[in-house]
């Protein structure tokens, strides 16, 4: 079973349309969204939770219409948003209270476990938490109910190099149990690039490409060279290319690269850039 599958999604909105994008999401892996701001990442999720009306195509959570059925899919699903939404009088002590009645499937132990991990003071107001700490917070809630599926809307943005470190091997032990699932956005690259076994390109609306992270890095590399040495290869070879001063640069397909010319690894953030800039043109 997938744990999400999206068909045709769309969503219009004055200025931006999110364009038919479909994708899905194998029980077990984790899927990186990566986009710019306003490429329609939060739009998609909240498409995917029914926060927003979508205008056409279908989606469907752990087998479940998530039109029909969130409700039923609540304590399957944990969910961070970019901004986390807590009453601002509550401590972490209380919220973990007011959780344990929220889903019937709560681990209190485990809250207090990620509490401590996550260096979260239990007695401070969320109201003078900084954003690191609330986007930690959130993680905790989401990752003490027993969800099969996290859906997460930039979690490690706000959080220093070391606990983002500690949180991406958090999401990555969670899926060790071939049952859990995580579909998480950042422009935090790499982050994604660390973590996931899919990658998905958003770029206004559309979905440029959604596939294996390690096929995608097997698949193409880049070259830098002279204009005339790039021009020796076949156009088809050649996807995304930047000419400058000082040469070119470009992504190219690494099996029509004859032997001799010297290519470098790619990085998810290069290919990402390359492509929406070759869509631009």
């Amino acid at each position: 079973m997938n744990a999400l599958e999206i068909k045709d999604l769309r969503k219009s909105f004055k200025g931006f349309t999110l364009d038919g994008v479909s994708f899905c999401l194998p029980q077990g892996c984790i899927m990186g969204l990566v986009g710019e701001n306003g490429a329609g990442k939060s739009t998609t999720i909240k498409l995917i939770l029914d926060i927003l009306h979508k205008d056409g195509g279908s989606v469907k959570i752990l087998g479940k219409d998530n039109g029909e059925d969130i409700r039923l899919t609540k304590e399957d699903v944990g969910v961070v948003m970019d901004e986390v939404g807590l009453p601002t009088c509550l401590t972490a002590k209380q919220v973990g209270k007011i959780m344990a009645s929220t889903f019937k499937n709560w681990d209190s132990a485990e809250y207090s476990r990620l509490i401590t991990k996550l260096s979260l003071p239990e007695n401070k107001e969320f109201k003078d938490f900084s954003r690191g700490m609330k986007m930690k917070l959130g993680i905790a809630i989401a990752m003490s109910h027993g969800a099969k599926l996290l859906i997460l809307d930039e979690p490690t943005s706000g959080l220093d190099p070391v606990v983002r470190d500690e949180v991406v091997e958090m999401f990555y032990d969670f899926t060790r149990d071939e049952t859990h699932s995580i579909l998480i956005s950042s422009h935090i690259v790499s982050d994604l690039e660390k973590l996931c076994d899919y990658i998905a390109f958003l770029h206004k609306g559309k979905l440029l490409l959604c596939e294996e992270k390690d096929e995608l890095l097997a698949r193409y590399a880049m070259v830098h060279c002279t204009a005339e040495e790039l021009a020796r290869l076949a156009p088809a070879a050649v996807k995304y290319k930047k000419e400058n001063a000082y040469g070119t640069e470009a992504v190219v397909l690494r099996e029509s690269v004859p032997d001799g010319m010297k290519i470098s690894p790619i990085s998810i953030e290069e290919l990402f850039v390359f492509t929406v800039k070759g869509e631009g043109k």
